[in-house]
């Protein structure tokens, strides 16, 4: 996690960020959510909302009391079906008429590596799942989104969820939980998948941005050297990962314990989950092994 910043805009003010952008502070602050989460209106008559939020009465109607007299809400797009992004879809659809778009229900794109975990009855940790999210459109990696004045590419970004997409808008691109400026993004097996968050890291990358919106926190002006940031960071956990793995096996709980030697008992458990996120995509690429089988409860060695 980086210092603290000065991010702290009042929750329900309308915000311009870009000519057509605004962004409205939902009042969900919380150690996953930073401030709260971020409502973005885009577009000048027709407006698109992006990740209307989670089921608070009052963040609907500051939505709504956003769109002036000559506008209204045409299109919602919800990035990914964590609670604090996707629960308001639907009764802000309800006041307006404007179908919600997105990759698909809670298990869309999940990976078939994760369906068997889940299958085995690991449950998610972490974030919850808005478990009932159903959108009117499903979207598809590549789509156009048009409004008047505006268009929006999709691109499938899963890992932090697998129905995670980010949304490109020319050289900006709203990047929710995948990209933040102020932590890490929380994958947490079997609803983060690490493998798929790594390559689609590098897939965003391999494109030049200008600014990133994310779902949390403050605009990411060096897109590039933040994703390079969570690459590395990334890397540097694998590589401590199966250098424990090298001296002694164990299981991701034992390993957490071994690596995250100042991280208070608390936090251990969760600290596991981002370890054994790990695990799993060192199985798939063959450099642990998993005694008996993979899961969470099992021993894993250094692959010789």
């Amino acid at each position: 996690m980086l210092p603290p910043d000065d991010f702290d805009p009042t929750p329900g003010e309308p915000i311009t960020l870009a000519p057509g952008l605004r962004r409205v502070l939902a009042p969900n602050p919380s150690p996953m959510t930073y401030r709260g989460t971020n409502t973005y209106l885009l577009g000048e008559t027709d407006l698109a909302v992006i990740d209307p939020g989670p089921a608070i009465p009052d963040h609907l109607e500051a939505i709504l009391a956003a769109v002036g007299t000559d506008q209204r809400i045409s299109h919602i797009l919800v990035t990914h079906s964590h609670v604090d992004h996707s629960p308001l879809a639907r009764p802000l659809a309800e006041r307006t008429g404007a179908p919600i778009h997105a990759f698909g229900g809670p298990e869309a794109g999940r990976s078939a590596v994760m369906k068997k975990l889940a299958d085995k009855g690991l449950a998610g940790g972490g974030e919850g799942i808005d478990t009932a999210f159903s959108p009117d459109i499903v979207l598809a990696d590549g789509d156009m989104i048009e409004g008047r004045g505006w268009e929006l590419e999709v691109i499938h970004t899963p890992g932090h969820l697998g129905n995670h997409i980010a949304l490109a808008w020319g050289s900006h691109c709203f990047t929710a939980d995948h990209v933040m400026g102020w932590a890490s993004s929380l994958v947490s097996p079997p609803d983060g998948d690490l493998t798929d968050f790594m390559a689609a890291c590098r897939r965003l990358r391999a494109r030049n941005w200008e600014i990133f919106h994310p779902g949390h926190g403050a605009p990411i002006e060096d897109p590039a050297g933040r994703l390079d940031w969570l690459i590395a960071h990334r890397e540097a956990r694998e590589a401590q990962i199966r250098a424990a793995l090298a001296q002694e096996p164990g299981t991701a709980a034992d390993l957490a314990r071994r690596i995250y030697t100042d991280t208070p008992a608390s936090l251990l458990p969760a600290a596991g989950r981002n370890v054994f996120a790990h695990l799993v995509d060192l199985h798939g690429r063959k450099l642990v092994s998993a005694s008996p089988e993979l899961a969470v409860e099992a021993v894993f060695h250094h692959a010789e």
